[in-house]
């Protein structure tokens, strides 16, 4: 009977699993990033408009071309830093996040992620196993930093003429380079199948490091000239409210009550488009990486608007 029972049960237990969890879809207007629905894809960039913010990437491995349309909160992640598009160069292998758009198609872009981004935020190396110095190519495997976890073996890192090799952040050689060494890159591909060809090769990670000090330098520089971006999410008759990207958690950490910034407009190529508003902060804080700023206009009517890309200037 008790057997009976169970069996009978059994089909009920399995028709109570949890429900699962919707996808959630990019709306223009807010920081959404859906990771329950997204592909992270290894390719080469085969061309960049700066002005739209659009882009082609080549499959890695393949000759499938694919479109993006980079949303204006995207996280640009260049030289273990934060960056801008221009930053990018044509050939660059680098992990590009896409999601599918309106029309389900998968264009919209919410990070492009380069390789020494990848390797050091995994806290990963190349392991180098076997150097030919004839042909300019190093065979190793990637692994983190205790080899407990091996992501791939017989990895080929070519190298050519033109590759930069970098030691205790001074110029180097390929002859530096010993069996046991482990190394970290920047790669381009050649415009067919899997190849990582090496632009820069760091053979410590002080290296690896000044390339990311110059870049943060860079990134801190265009917030200062260009804005922070962000996005409007409130607006009343002196009251406005913003949500700053990701990448301006810098100057989110700055913005204290009583504090004067300016404001203006911009367009989704994040392009300032507008006239300047004058604002008080009243209070800033951070919702995980975003910043979450309220402030009190200092004069009204203003031109921003709900769900516009936004600039921010510490006065």
């Amino acid at each position: 009977m008790k057997k009976l029972l169970l069996l009978l049960l059994f089909p009920l237990c399995l028709g109570a699993a949890e429900p699962a969890k919707p996808v959630r879809k990019i709306n223009p207007g807010e920081v959404i990033v859906p990771t329950e629905a997204m592909r992270r894809i290894w390719g080469e960039l085969v061309s960049l408009d700066l002005k739209h913010r659009t882009g082609v990437f080549r499959k890695e491995g393949s000759d499938e071309l694919m479109t993006f349309k980079v949303l204006p909160y995207a996280e640009l992640l260049h030289h273990a830093a934060f960056g801008d598009l221009q930053d990018f160069r044509v050939g660059e292998r680098a992990i590009f996040r896409v999601h599918e758009d309106a029309q389900g198609t998968w264009t919209w872009l919410t990070y492009i992620q380069d390789e020494m981004n990848m390797m050091n935020g995994h806290k990963e190396f190349f392991y180098v196993d076997a150097i030919d110095a004839a042909s300019g190519k190093i065979t190793c495997n990637q692994a983190n930093a205790d080899r407990s976890f091996v992501r791939e073996k017989g990895i080929v890192l070519e190298t050519e003429t033109a590759t930069r090799y970098w030691k205790d952040g001074q110029p180097a050689k390929f002859s530096d380079i010993k069996v046991g060494d482990k190394l970290r890159t920047k790669t381009h591909g050649v415009g067919k199948g899997k190849m990582r060809m090496c632009w820069e090769v760091f053979l410590d990670e002080a290296s690896l490091a000044k390339f990311q000090a110059e870049q943060r330098a860079v990134h801190a520089r265009r917030m200062t000239t260009e804005g922070a971006p962000g996005y409007v999410d409130v607006v009343s008759t002196k009251q406005i409210e913003l949500t700053l990207f990701q990448e301006a958690g810098e100057v989110g950490r700055t913005l204290k009550a009583g504090v004067t910034v300016r404001l203006a407009g911009a367009g989704a190529d994040r392009q300032v488009a507008g006239a300047e508003s004058f604002a008080t902060i009243k209070a800033a804080k951070f919702q995980g990486n975003l910043c979450k700023v309220s402030l009190e206009l200092a004069a009204e009517p203003t031109q921003l608007q709900p769900r516009q890309v936004v600039r921010l200037w510490v006065k």
